[in-house]
């Protein structure tokens, strides 16, 4: 059954307001509060599109748009500031095979289960993204490579551990396979190098057994030829200033 239609503020005629408000009715978020038409009001509605443009309808995390952002940031922040930070990329073990035993249904609830697991074992600071099927990355600010291992096996260990109910009377395990890498410090990488480096590493631990964190040996990633013309183009740049 359609919402009720909403009401909209009468001296905004040239606004086209009603598919936002039925969009946020329809996602189950609150509608803005004060004078609709004010401009506090206006700003409420824009504020909660931007919210719902950046989340995974299904599981609520930050979605692939909003992650590429917020992995740009952080390049960026690690290169001015010379602060660590970790990119921990991850996929779900056997997913295919929980889609064709127990039905999409039960593969959306073990998506929301390791997504909500994620959260709970990371700090509020982090990052926490679905960024494909069963594809997720954490970005983790301020994160020194003495504690890069322990971070990630605790999330390991938290999916490992944590039974999902798919059916009535049912419940299965599932586990995740992590890659990690440090941003390169001092150094102006991009977020695509960045995440193939987290990548490859992923790749490994599902190469060697799944269930596994494999992160680079070091927080002072190789350079790539890439990053040494940008960190070169970059002190052109300041010699000219």
């Amino acid at each position: 059954m359609d919402p009720s239609p909403l009401p909209l503020p009468a001296d905004a005629p040239g606004l086209r307001l009603e598919s936002a408000l039925q969009l946020l009715a329809h996602s189950g978020v609150a509608l803005p509060g004060g004078e609709p038409g004010s401009e506090a009001w206006l700003q409420g509605l824009v504020d909660a599109l931007v919210e719902i443009s950046s989340r995974d309808a299904l599981t609520g995390l930050a979605n692939r748009r909003a992650f590429e952002l917020a992995l740009a940031r952080e390049i960026d922040r690690v290169a001015r500031s010379g602060e660590p930070a970790l990119l921990l990329t991850l996929d779900i073990d056997h997913f295919k095979r929980v889609n064709d035993t127990w039905g999409h249904g039960a593969g959306d609830q073990v998506l929301r289960a390791v997504a909500a697991a994620l959260v709970d074992s990371v700090r509020p600071m982090d990052l926490v993204a679905r960024i494909g099927g069963e594809e997720f990355a954490i970005i983790l600010p301020n994160c020194a490579s003495a504690f890069g291992e322990t971070v990630a096996e605790r999330v390991r260990r938290r999916v490992e551990h944590m039974p999902v109910a798919v059916a009535p009377g049912q419940q299965l395990n599932c586990t995740v396979s992590i890659g990690g890498a440090f941003a390169p410090q001092w150094v102006r990488s991009t977020p695509t190098l960045w995440v193939e480096r987290a990548d490859q590493q992923l790749y490994l631990a599902k190469a060697q057994g799944r269930n596994l964190v494999r992160l680079e040996p070091t927080a002072v990633s190789v350079v790539s030829n890439e990053e040494r013309r940008l960190l070169f183009e970059t002190f052109q740049f300041q010699d000219h200033e």
